[in-house]
């Protein structure tokens, strides 16, 4: 009863990360996800090198070891193993998010070529005005947000559903941005690891932080937005 009791709980916060998993005989197996853009289309912000070893390497471990926990974890459920469970939780909660914070981050980003960078419109935009004072300020806080990070993290513009109003949040390590409240839903992500920039900017993270937002997709954050907070129509 208490593994079947603990077991509940944990699929329940997995599935509200993002990262849910199939309890039953059939398991869900996750797979890379590829980018609409190739590897150097980012230069001069964010170097082809940088975005094909992070792609290619890093989500990928990511991947490969959030499918070897899940395997794991349905063995010792099916065996009744409450301490392997307990223990599996970690690295399901930790390459499962590695998973999804940079499914996140590739939709996140786009070439200049294909409108990275051009400021926000509509909705998205004069929520920014009102909950910021502008785009300026928006990015000079996620800014200082994501430099001040102790360690790996992330800096996140995310939507607080259950105020309609928007918020800056950071996660460490790989912990997706419903850990700090199950109504926010992630916009825009960047990633502050130093596998991010450390290879064209070596430790000069904020150099880093201001130029990714030259190629940053603010369509697709604003779709999101659209989603959650659709504008009335007259």
């Amino acid at each position: 009863m208490a593994l079947r009791a603990m077991t509940s709980r944990n699929t329940l916060t997995n599935a509200r990360l993002g990262l849910g998993f199939l309890q039953s005989r059939s398991l869900q197996t996750f797979t890379l996800p590829d980018l609409s853009y190739e590897y150097g289309a980012l230069e001069p912000a964010i170097s082809g090198d940088i975005m094909q070893i992070h792609h290619q390497k890093h989500h990928q471990t990511y991947v490969t070891n959030y499918n070897k926990a899940l395997e794991q974890l349905e063995d010792a459920m099916a065996k009744g193993d409450a301490p392997s469970v307990a223990k599996l939780q970690s690295a399901i909660t930790f390459n499962g998010g590695g998973h999804l914070n940079h499914s996140i981050f590739w939709k996140n980003l786009t070439p200049v070529s294909h409108g990275g960078g051009e400021p926000p419109h509509g909705s998205l935009g004069w929520a920014i005005d009102a909950n910021f004072g502008s785009l300026k300020a928006l990015m000079k806080k996620m800014n200082a947000e994501g430099a001040a990070l102790q360690g790996s993290g992330w800096v996140w513009l995310g939507l607080d559903t259950g105020f309609k109003r928007l918020v800056i949040e950071t996660t460490p390590n790989q912990d997706p941005l419903v850990t700090k409240g199950a109504n926010l839903i992630p916009l825009l992500g960047i990633d502050v690891w130093e596998h991010a920039y450390y290879l064209q900017y070596k430790n000069v993270r904020p150099d880093y932080l201001n130029n990714i937002w030259k190629v940053i997709n603010w369509k697709y954050a604003s779709e999101l937005y659209e989603k959650e907070c659709p504008t009335e129509r007259t």
